[in-house]
């Protein structure tokens, strides 16, 4: 089998968007490791690390109209077991 130039220049944009899709993958990795709280690196350093997360900050990669409002009878229980 004799390969053309023709069949190469057809692979470009497979290529192209193999290597997109790579590395959008790999950029969500890391922002999913380091940016957001819910992914634990180190779970012996910090055995609750739900308690220390601001729950005015949305931790969803897109937010629409969300509003939070302390719930009164959980920060009594809150209170109460610490």
């Amino acid at each position: 089998l004799q390969l053309c130039s023709f069949h190469v220049f057809q692979l470009i944009p497979l290529a192209g968007i193999v290597s997109c899709a790579a590395v959008g993958a790999l950029s969500f990795c890391v922002y999913s490791l380091f940016g957001k709280s819910d992914v634990i690196i180190n779970k012996s350093g910090n055995p609750e690390p739900w308690e220390t997360i601001d729950p005015t900050k949305p931790q969803k990669l897109l937010t629409i109209n969300q509003k939070w409002k302390p719930i009164e009878e959980l920060e009594n229980v809150k209170k109460m077991t610490k």
